[in-house]
C-alpha cells in the first residue's frame, strides 16, 4: 500500500505538472498566455488555464462523458502526430529496418526509457478500475482484450509518429516544440507549427486528466472509499493531486525530491505488480478455464524481465548508478 501510494499518487502529483505544462506547449503555438510576477514567482497563466480546464472537466464528467473525451483528443492527437510524420517524407525502407530490433550500449537506456515513459505504471490501476465499472461477466473478457489491443496499437503508432517527427526535424538543438516546428518548416511550410500544437495541446490535455484521475482511484481503492467520480473522495483526491501539480507547473517549482521517491518506489513496484499479475493468471483456482497456458507464461516472463529491467533502471537512476 505504501509503495502504491508513493509511486502512483506522489508520482502523478509531480508528473503532472508536466503534463499541464506539455499541453501549454501546443497552446502556446495558438496564444502566448501572459505572466504575472508574485514576488520571485512567476505564474504561467497558460498552466493555469490548463489545469483549471482539466479540473473542471473531471469535476462536470462522468466516466462515459470522460472516456468520449478520451477517445476524441486521442484520435486528435493521433491525426495531428501521423499527418506530420507523413508530411515529413521519411525514409520507409529505414523505417521499416527499425522494426528489426538491433542496439549498441548507449542507445539501449534510451530504449528502455522510452519503454518505461510509454508504459506508465498507473495505467495498470487505471484500466483495472475503469475495466471494472464497465465489465462484470466472463463475457466481457473479450471485449477487454479488443480494447487493450486497440489502445497499445494505437499508443504505439502514436510513438512511432512523434519519433518519425523528432528525427525528420532539421533543428540542431531542441528545448520546445516552436524548435522542432522551425525544424519541419523547410518541409511543408508553416502549416508544420499549427499540428504540432494541436497534438502536444491534445497529448497533454488527456495525460492531465488522467494522472489525477487514476491517482483518485488508487486512493479510494486502497482505503474502501467511493470510486464514484462524482463522489467526495474522489474529488478531493482529484483535486489533490492536479492542483500540486499544477501550482509546480504554474510558478515553474521543479519537484525532484518527489520524482526522485516516486521513480523509487515505481522501481521496486513495478516487477512486483507485474509477476503478481502472471501469478494470478497462471492459478487455476483464480481464473479457471482462462488460465494462461505455459507457453503464454513463458512468453510473459520474457515481458517481466522487461519490467525487471526497467524497475531496475528507476533504482539506478536515484542513486546515479545507471
Amino acid at each position: 500500500m505504501v509503495l502504491v501510494l508513493l509511486a502512483i499518487v506522489l508520482g502523478n502529483a509531480a508528473y503532472e505538472s508536466g503534463n499541464i505544462t506539455g499541453a501549454n506547449l501546443g497552446l502556446e503555438i495558438f496564444w502566448k498566455a501572459p505572466t504575472l510576477q508574485f514576488g520571485v514567482f512567476t505564474l504561467q497563466t497558460g498552466n493555469f488555464l490548463i489545469g483549471a480546464v482539466s479540473l473542471t472537466l473531471l469535476y462536470v464528467g462522468n466516466y462515459k462523458s470522460l472516456e468520449k473525451l478520451f477517445i476524441a483528443l486521442v484520435i486528435l492527437m493521433s491525426i495531428a502526430f501521423t499527418v506530420t510524420a507523413l508530411l515529413t517524407k521519411p525514409d520507409w525502407s529505414m523505417v521499416f529496418k527499425g522494426f528489426i530490433p538491433s542496439w549498441n550500449n548507449q542507445e539501449f537506456l534510451t530504449i528502455v526509457s522510452l519503454i518505461g515513459t510509454t508504459v506508465v505504471p498507473y495505467n495498470l490501476f487505471l484500466y483495472a478500475s475503469l475495466a471494472n465499472k464497465r465489465w462484470k461477466k466472463e463475457e466481457g473478457i473479450s471485449w477487454m482484450r479488443k480494447d487493450i489491443g486497440i489502445s497499445v496499437i494505437l499508443g504505439g503508432l502514436v510513438s512511432m509518429a512523434i519519433l518519425l517527427v523528432g528525427a525528420g526535424s532539421m533543428s540542431t538543438e531542441v528545448s520546445n516544440v516552436l524548435d522542432v516546428s522551425k525544424g519541419l518548416e523547410p518541409v511543408f511550410g508553416a502549416t508544420a507549427k499549427y499540428l504540432m500544437g494541436i497534438g502536444f495541446m491534445a497529448a497533454g490535455l488527456t495525460s492531465s486528466l488522467t494522472a489525477p484521475l487514476a491517482a483518485a482511484l488508487v486512493v479510494c481503492g486502497i482505503f474502501g472509499w467511493d470510486q464514484d467520480l462524482k463522489s467526495k473522495t474522489m474529488r478531493i483526491s482529484m483535486s489533490l493531486v492536479l492542483i500540486l501539480g499544477l501550482t509546480f507547473a504554474s510558478f515553474g517549482i521543479k519537484p525532484v525530491q518527489l520524482i526522485t521517491l516516486s521513480q523509487l518506489a515505481n522501481g521496486i513496484l513495478l516487477p512486483l505488480i507485474s509477476g503478481w499479475i502472471i501469478w494470478v493468471g497462471a492459478q487455476k483456482s483464480i481464473m479457471g478455464n482462462l488460465q494462461s497456458s505455459f507457453r503464454s507464461n513463458l512468453l510473459y516472463l520474457a515481458i517481466w524481465i522487461i519490467t525487471l529491467v526497467l524497475g531496475l533502471k528507476s533504482i539506478g537512476t536515484v542513486f546515479g548508478i545507471w
